[in-house]
């Protein structure tokens, strides 16, 4: 019997939506387990104010490897020492590139930074700069005076606020912003001054604004139909901090173009700046590094370099206050093998494995980025059966790498003793441990940022006795967190000191 032309459409308009939906069902039991995502939205529903405790809690539910919507991206989260291998080395060419976010366009000049630069000649060229230019062995060596200079002064002022409570956040973090501006910016912009672009405050306040809005979950990101909405506010205060920093950067750029007009030919460059800006006169460059490109390179490392010290530094000491027996271990290593009559060298590291352990620890409890820096799949991959599409998000959660029953007996305790003993790095190479990422994007000032929190936590502990103000107890002192590209201690620590060297080595 032949059917009616309306009979025939229906027909084919059934058997059509069939196919449709069984070839989804099919596509998405390809994909990894995760929760089932809303309209529109995606499961951002599910993210909290600490994502990766967020994103940690629904790992524990649909396995290691897990797929999430956020608005309409897909999004791929490695939370096993075999996911984080998979991205990070497998397929890392794959996983190479960073996605399109508000923070990269209005924070790093539209992407010239190192962090934010997508996949390409430009930023290979930016990693080989890096690599080979201002990260070197050599030229890091060529600094060390500045590093021993800065932390000097450090040792000097908490001696002068001996006895009395000190917010450790704020030392630590002028320590770090002294030795990035002279070494990247050839001298000390931030001291308090007459005239000064900004203020030594308004600097360390715009540090944290850049840091927290490059971490945050912009909605706008990832549904395109609200984004110039900018429902959360954070593209307009993106804006706003964008045109503090370039006011700075532009008056450092200006300062270092007339020097080098002065001198001439006989102009030597002194610090990571003028590197940069002979650079970008190479005609041989592949693409060439613009004004823009040399402030936000210039950023980046300021940013970078403070950050990451300064906060581990922080909650290693915090962690130290909650096991005095630890802490008691530590000073009596740094007693038996420096002494009390000098203070510790980076050259003494490799003669204090349990102070390097401490540091490896803290970075397995407390990674300054749990989620390292997001990733963009630039082809088609699978995993374990799974087929993982191109243009998806990808998230490596070593917050939750570091607390692995399978890896790391009693994950939530404190056990420098651990690493005693036990071949694992921080350098990008054991996957059990990435508080600096690893493969192409690992963070190229690593071993910068390692010799300033390794030097800084030495001599801090040989140099003073520590102790919590009156009031507050090891058990009540706050652990908690605060979420952004990197992740300080909720509440800074507060804390009093006592010397425990002769005097002497005090006045320097």
């Amino acid at each position: 019997m032949e059917l009616q032309p309306f009979a025939l459409y229906a027909t084919i308009l059934i058997v059509t939506i069939t196919l449709l939906k069984l070839s989804r069902r099919g596509r998405r039991r390809d994909l990894p387990p995760g929760p089932r995502p809303w309209p529109i939205i995606g499961n951002l529903n599910l993210m909290g104010s600490l994502p990766h405790r967020s994103i940690d809690a629904l790992s524990k539910k649909y396995g290691h490897i897990m797929y999430l919507k956020f608005g309409s991206c897909p999004v791929f989260v490695g939370s096993s020492v075999a996911a984080a291998k998979f991205f990070l080395k497998t397929h890392d060419l794959s996983f190479v590139s960073r996605p399109r976010t508000a923070a990269g366009r209005y924070t790093t000049y539209n992407y010239s930074d190192i962090t934010w630069s997508p996949y390409g000649a430009y930023w290979r060229q930016a990693r080989k700069m890096c690599l080979t230019e201002l990260f070197s062995a050599r030229r890091l060596d060529s600094f060390e005076y500045i590093r021993v200079e800065e932390l000097r002064r450090l040792l000097r002022d908490l001696f002068a606020s001996s006895s009395s409570t000190v917010v450790l956040k704020d030392f630590l973090t002028t320590l770090s912003l002294n030795v990035i501006s002279r070494m990247v910016l050839g001298k000390n912009y931030l001291q308090a001054e007459e005239g000064a672009v900004v203020t030594p405050e308004e600097f360390k306040t715009m540090l944290d604004e850049l840091f927290f809005l490059n971490g945050v979950i912009n909605v706008g990101d990832w549904i395109p139909s609200v984004r110039l909405l900018d429902l959360q506010g954070y593209v307009k205060r993106m804006k706003v901090l964008s045109r503090k920093f370039d006011r700075f950067l532009e008056h450092v750029v200006d300062e270092h173009n007339a020097r080098r007009a002065a001198e001439g030919e006989g102009f030597v460059a002194k610090d990571m700046v003028d590197v940069l800006l002979q650079l970008a006169d190479d005609p041989g460059l592949e693409i060439k590094l613009s004004r823009n490109g040399v402030k936000a390179f210039s950023q980046d490392m300021i940013a970078g370099g403070t950050e990451s010290s300064a906060v581990t530094v922080e909650w290693a000491l915090a962690e130290l206050l909650r096991r005095p027996e630890i802490l008691a271990k530590a000073t009596e290593e740094l007693d038996r093998v420096v002494g009390r009559e000098r203070w510790v060298e980076e050259r003494d590291m490799h003669n204090l494995p349990y102070i390097e352990s401490i540091v490896k620890e803290t970075m397995r409890l407390h990674p300054v980025a749990p989620m390292l820096v997001p990733r963009m799949s630039r082809e088609d991959t699978s995993f374990e059966g799974y087929h993982l599409p191109a243009g998806s998000l990808v998230l490596v959660n070593v917050w939750t790498i570091g607390r692995d029953p399978e890896v790391w007996p009693q994950p939530d305790q404190f056990r420098p003793e651990q690493f005693v003993g036990r071949d694992i790095d921080v350098k990008g190479q054991d996957f059990e441990l990435l508080p600096f990422g690893s493969g192409r994007r690992m963070c190229p000032g690593y071993n910068l940022g390692l010799k300033l929190i390794q030097a800084s936590l030495a001599n801090l502990l040989h140099g003073f006795e520590w102790r919590l103000p009156e009031g507050t107890t090891k058990e009540g002192l706050n652990m908690e967190e605060v979420f952004g590209l990197s992740t300080p201690k909720k509440e800074p620590l507060e804390v009093v000191v006592e010397p425990r060297l002769p005097a002497h080595m005090y006045v320097m």
